[in-house]
């Protein structure tokens, strides 16, 4: 079922802050702070924000044919097929164990992807999308944002135990809360978030992006039996410090996995505000409509001692992309410097480069 009369993207459809490059100073010196904690800590540089992956996976992403007007746009006006990568992860910049319970992350970037290009992304060919199996944001605007990044800095690389002590009570609390109907994004931020197998969760943009002449979220549903029948099951991490890479290691070597990409339209500014991602757009108003299928056969997710180079190697930044999908709101507008700081500390500091791949065999 398609949205009623989508609001057509233009410049108005969002509200830069007067002090708004002070917060992105600010953020940026967050992440610095991050970053330089956990280099000197490992040794290696990671990433500022979702530091530890569980899998990264090669696959295809197939854009419909036959899709009406309103969603035949941007990368998803051609139908076709594109060579992708996802990596899934945890979001906090330290590496954790896996007993600590916390948000799952994944990251999408689709190769061949043609058109004119954002700020920072010239001569690249690929378009990311960062999603988190949630439907919003923690934070309503940029200075929140900051504020939830000031508390991850303070708290990177301090007292492992009694992060897993923490996690084991925010848990609890969280599930009371989820049995009654409600839930806290910032409890799960915080270590009480449900210890969901990755491969059965719906990913969300939380944010919005243009979408050509429109407005939309995105997220990424799974469909295939193998992931489908993972949706709700939870994982034992109790001294099994990477169950999840195990997990997810498990299921993508013998049976690979199928999501469908959909689209949510916006079709009303003031019920589906840009700029504050804490407001769950109505489904009802605007359901998510399939556009393309992403199809990731049986792998070998994880090898240790080889898989970390491909993740050193690649970077994944909602500003990697066409103008047809511009990231839009503060929180976004924020993320641009922050996540391309993060790519270069960890170029410099690692002495890897990062390029974006025009194919998949660039990959090591």
């Amino acid at each position: 079922m398609l949205a009623n009369h989508p609001v057509r993207y233009s410049p108005a459809v969002e509200r830069v802050q007067p002090d708004e490059a002070e917060t992105i100073d600010q953020l940026t010196a967050a992440f610095k702070e991050i970053l330089e904690t956990t280099s000197q800590d490992y040794g290696h540089a990671v990433r500022a924000v979702h530091a530890k992956a569980h899998g990264i996976a090669r696959g295809t992403l197939t854009v419909h044919d036959g899709l009406p007007e309103q969603l035949a746009q941007g990368m998803f006006a051609t139908p076709g097929s594109h060579e992708a990568v996802i990596r899934i992860s945890t979001n906090p910049g330290d590496i954790l164990d896996d007993s600590i319970a916390l948000p799952r992350g994944l990251a999408l970037k689709v190769l061949g992807v043609e058109g004119e290009r954002l700020p920072g992304s010239t001569g690249d060919t690929v378009q990311d999308f960062i999603m988190v199996n949630g439907p919003v944001f923690s934070a309503p605007d940029a200075k929140a944002f900051l504020k939830n990044l000031k508390l991850l800095a303070k708290t990177t690389d301090r007292a492992e135990g009694a992060k897993k002590a923490l996690s084991g009570v925010l848990r609890t609390v969280e599930a009371g809360l989820e049995a009654v109907g409600l839930e806290s994004a910032t409890l799960q931020q915080l270590g009480g978030a449900p210890q969901v197998h990755p491969l059965g969760e719906t990913y969300y943009s939380q944010t919005p992006f243009r979408y050509g002449d429109y407005l939309a979220k995105i997220a990424l549903f799974p469909v295939s039996p193998a992931l489908t029948q993972l949706t709700g099951d939870t994982i034992n991490a109790h001294n099994r410090p990477d169950a999840i890479r195990e997990a997810v290691r498990e299921v993508m070597i013998e049976q690979g996995g199928r999501w469908e990409l959909r689209v949510q339209l916006n079709t009303n500014l003031d019920e589906m505000p840009v700029e504050d991602p804490t407001v769950e757009w109505s489904q009802e108003a605007s359901p998510f409509v399939t556009v393309a299928t992403l199809e990731v056969p049986p792998q070998l997710s994880w090898q240790h001692g080889e898989t970390e180079h491909t993740d050193d190697a690649l970077s994944y930044s909602i500003w990697h992309g066409i103008t047809a999908h511009q990231p839009l709101g503060g929180v976004n507008r924020a993320r641009r410097e922050t996540y391309d700081y993060s790519a270069g500390f960890r170029s410099k500091f690692n002495g890897c480069p990062i390029h974006q791949p025009q194919k998949l065999a660039e990959l090591v």
